[in-house]
């Protein structure tokens, strides 16, 4: 590791170590509308008083589709005040959130939609006025258009992402897996991993087994919060949602990165050197890029209670 790397390591991780005084600003970068974590996780972000969640761009697939979706969830909870980016489409698509965004269209929302993501992502990074988190849970195309756009942006925002494995893959199994956000754009991963900036994932080894039960699962369910409420009803009304017991949520894994942009007191962090090969394996490497990465919980359920609280509490919406 490079003595910038390490200085610029140090400096910013003892920031993200403890819970911030005042809210972080955040911009996420999302292919919400394939698993139906990134819908728990947004919704998390914006019952979070530690965050303060400055746009929302959507990433890889059929991105206009995905704007209309997140514009339609932020409509149901009253946060057209929050800038909606449309990111690279990549193909055209179905979501697994159709039913749910039904005919929604954009005539007459009220909040900004920026047609062109990657553009209000560069513009706010550059005219933050303290450097910014960039929380990356989907494949990092939109980074990679990003850095390639304007590489100094890396120099002026902390990249979060849920993203890669090391030692424990899917469903917990030992060993390591191809991680879907790496796998599904490996060449963008590996810019992402060539940019000077701060890096710090939420891999499968942490995040792979986050579902939430029992009294937990039921709070959520039972809720009236319109956070709550909104994550259920796609939750429901997700393609997917037959594969999953009736009284649990799916595996979470963008809920974890989401609470590593503020904090990382609840988790066992680690910095490990790691490259990319061509599969979208993140293989620890001597010669690799230093990544902080949350490899196990030291207080999982005082997570799981921090996400049903941001979901539930009391508040007006």
């Amino acid at each position: 590791m490079s003595v910038l790397l390490v200085a610029m390591h140090g400096c910013l991780c003892s920031l993200a170590a403890a819970p911030a005084t005042a809210p972080v600003p955040v911009i996420l970068d999302t292919d919400i509308g394939d698993d139906i974590d990134d819908t728990w996780a947004l919704m998390m972000l914006l019952g979070s008083p530690q965050v303060d969640l400055k746009l929302i761009v959507t990433a890889f697939s059929d991105t206009p589709k995905k704007t209309r979706l997140v514009a339609k969830m932020l409509e149901k909870v009253n946060r057209t005040d929050i800038p909606i980016g449309t990111g690279v489409k990549t193909k055209d698509a179905a979501i697994n959130q159709e039913k749910w965004l039904g005919d929604y269209t954009l005539d007459g929302y009220p909040g900004t939609v920026h047609e062109d993501g990657v553009a209000a992502m560069i513009a706010m990074i550059n005219e933050a006025p303290e450097p910014i988190v960039l929380l990356v849970i989907g494949p990092q195309t939109n980074i990679k258009e990003a850095l390639k756009r304007d590489p100094g942006i890396a120099e002026k925002a902390r990249f979060v992402s849920m993203a890669g494995s090391v030692e424990m893959g899917y469903n917990g199994k030992p060993g390591r897996s191809a991680e879907w956000n790496v796998r599904a754009d490996v060449e963008a991963a590996r810019a992402v991993f060539a940019a000077p900036w701060d890096i710090t994932f939420a891999p499968l080894d942490s995040c792979g087994t986050l579902i939430l039960k029992g009294e937990r699962y039921k709070t959520v369910d039972t809720s009236q919060n319109l956070k709550a409420i909104t994550v259920m009803e796609n939750y429901r009304d997700w393609s997917n949602r037959k594969h999953h017991p009736a009284d649990t949520s799916s595996v979470l894994f963008d809920t974890a990165a989401a609470y590593l942009t503020f904090d990382e007191s609840l988790c066992e962090m680690k910095t490990i050197a790691l490259s990319i090969d061509e599969k979208g394996n993140t293989v620890p490497d001597d010669n690799g890029r230093p990544v902080h990465c949350a490899m196990d919980w030291k207080d999982r359920g005082a997570f799981e209670d921090l996400l049903v609280k941001a979901l539930t509490a009391d508040k007006d919406d």
